[in-house]
Order: structure tokens, then C-alpha cells, then sequence
């Protein structure tokens, strides 16, 4: 988790300094500053979904993310834009600096929001393998790697280990294994 934190820092920076250039540049065109932190926003919002698939989170970029992940820039909207009207108009801060502390204030809930959406479904951000802790698909009967029972089948979309019900990298399975089946007239009787 620590090295997610760490991407993301950068691409904040890196995502920062898009918008906060923007957002300069708009002021020095006559922009208002409220427009000006709006647009600036919006244009830097399509950078930052690349930025944080492809580096941060290390996962493929999808059409369903990127449909989803304006609703997780929309808390750091949000707090950034009441942020920059209490500061400029509460406490009198500089319109060109109070989207900086705005800013400093949305991180920890924009990396919360961002890192439910980048790993939903996906698993391990670098392989997409499901977590190892993921509770198995129950079976009819018990299951031979389990021993478990319960009521209703695996889905095979969904669970990708329910023929097994052992992640693939779990190694060999303890106890007897089955030998070869009967040949036909090789002399050994398979009834009692």
C-alpha cells in the first residue's frame, strides 16, 4: 500500500500541475476564478484517469472505469471547489493560492475514492488475479480441496477457481492423489 501512496503522490503532482497551470492560464485570459477552477478541473480529470490506471494502480484502463471514475473525482470536486470559495472569500486567501490548500485538503478522500474504483473486480493491480482472502463460490457438495458444504453452485464467470476451488498458485494438493484408471483386461477387478 505504501508504494500505491507513493504513485499516487506523483500523479497527483503531476495531475496538480496540469490543473494549476490551466487554471493560471484561464485567470490571465479574464477568466473568473470560479470558471477558471472549473474547466481546469474538468480538462485535468482525463489526464488523471490515464495517469492512475497505467501508473498508480497498475491496471488496464476500461471503458466501465472511465464511465466510473468522475464519480470518484466528484468527492475531490466537491471539497476542492467549497474549499477555494472558503478560502478566498472567508478567509481572504489569494485566488491563486487557495486551490493549492483546497487541494491539500481532498487528497486522502480522492485516494480512498480512486482506489475502490481502479481495484473493483480487477484483484492484484498488476496481475488481476482475485485477493488471495476472496471467499470461494460454495459448492453442492463438499468440496474435495475444502471439505466444505453448502447450497448453491459456483459460477464459472465469476469464479475462476471453482473447478478446483484452489487459487492456481496454491501449489499441490496435500493427501492421496488419484492414480491412472483401469485399463480394460489388464487382469485387476475395480468391484469388490
Amino acid at each position: 500500500m505504501l508504494g500505491q501512496i507513493a504513485r499516487f503522490a506523483l500523479t497527483g503532482v503531476f495531475n496538480t500541475a496540469t490543473y494549476y497551470g490551466l487554471y493560471l492560464l484561464l485567470l490571465r485570459a479574464t477568466v473568473p476564478y470560479l470558471a477558471a477552477h472549473v474547466l481546469a478541473f474538468a480538462v485535468s480529470v482525463v489526464g488523471s484517469f490515464f495517469a492512475n490506471c497505467w501508473f498508480t494502480w497498475r491496471t488496464g484502463p476500461t471503458w466501465r472505469k472511465f464511465a466510473v471514475f468522475p464519480l470518484t473525482v466528484a468527492a475531490n470536486f466537491t471539497l476542492t471547489t467549497v474549499g477555494v470559495c472558503v478560502a478566498t472569500e472567508v478567509l481572504g486567501a489569494d485566488n491563486r493560492t487557495a486551490p493549492l490548500l483546497a487541494t491539500a485538503l481532498a487528497v486522502p478522500v480522492t485516494f480512498l475514492a480512486t482506489r475502490s474504483v481502479m481495484l473493483r473486480r480487477t484483484g492484484h493491480p498488476a496481475t488481476g488475479e482475485p485477493p488471495h482472502d476472496r471467499a470461494p463460490h460454495p459448492t453442492t457438495t463438499p468440496h474435495p480441496a475444502t471439505d466444505r458444504h453448502s447450497t448453491t453452485a459456483p459460477h464459472p464467470a465469476t469464479d475462476r477457481h471453482s473447478a478446483t476451488g484452489r487459487h492456481p498458485m496454491a501449489g499441490p494438493q496435500p493427501g492421496p492423489q488419484p492414480g491412472p484408471p483401469d485399463k480394460v483386461g489388464s487382469g485387476r477387478s475395480t468391484h469388490a
